[in-house]
């Protein structure tokens, strides 16, 4: 008897997010190389990013991200909260590149806090996540055939005036800025190429205050890659 089919492995919840500073010819993105005996994608330039973790369910009152974004993400977004994602996005960046995105508060709004790392490092900035500041750019789905599938939702973010300094050492390797118009040259996936062009696109109509209509996005149909628009 044949052997029978293994079952596609259950996607699991996660997030990116495009960092991008400077302006014009000048704009840069951060990126990095993951390491040659990862899992998942090794020796593959990449946004910082991962999974959804237990911690990110769990927030202080009153994070919100913009009403545009909230919108757009619920339409991808039926199980997991939209603030979870979020939230994975940004503990994910600072774990990733010693960057926190974040703004000003009181020391009381951080008192009921998750006892994380990431929220310990925004207690010592007295700030909360800057949630505002996140705009919801694609999704993407890994091939059924992959032995590591994830559900993506990537947000692009102007790292402008950032917190914190780059790590050299860290979970990704040669961490740096790249031009915006020269990071196609690097070792990517597909994907990754994917989200780079929608994050150029994005960078630039937010110059102009253009709204998104929907997020493009990308999954795989019998192993050929499919875009919708949702």
């Amino acid at each position: 008897m044949a052997e029978e089919m293994s079952k596609p492995v259950r996607p699991r919840d996660a997030a990116s997010v495009v960092l991008i500073r400077g302006e014009g010819s000048g704009a840069e993105v951060l990126m990095g190389r993951r390491r040659k005996r990862a899992s998942f994608l090794p020796n593959i330039y990449v946004f910082p990013g991962g999974r959804v973790d237990a911690a990110d369910y769990r927030a202080v009152e009153g994070l919100a991200l913009h009403p545009e974004t909230e919108r757009l993400l619920r339409r991808h977004t039926p199980a997991t909260p939209t603030l979870a994602l979020a939230l994975a996005g940004l503990r994910e960046t600072h774990e990733e590149t010693g960057f926190l995105i974040s703004k000003n508060a009181d020391a009381a709004a951080l008192e009921h806090a998750p006892a994380t790392p990431y929220w310990d490092a925004l207690r010592a900035e007295t700030s909360l996540p800057d949630l505002a500041r996140m705009d919801y750019i694609a999704r993407a789905l890994t091939p059924t055939m992959s032995h590591k599938r994830f559900n993506t939702r990537f947000f692009l973010i102007d790292a402008n005036d950032a917190r914190g300094e780059l790590i050299q050492d860290g979970e990704l390797e040669d961490l740096h800025w790249v031009p915006l118009d020269a990071a196609h040259r690097l070792p990517i996936v597909d994907v990754t190429e994917f989200v780079l062009n929608r994050a150029r696109e994005r960078w630039q109509d937010r110059l102009t205050g253009k709204l998104q209509k929907s997020v493009p996005f990308l999954r795989y149909v019998r192993n050929r890659q499919r875009i919708d628009h949702v």
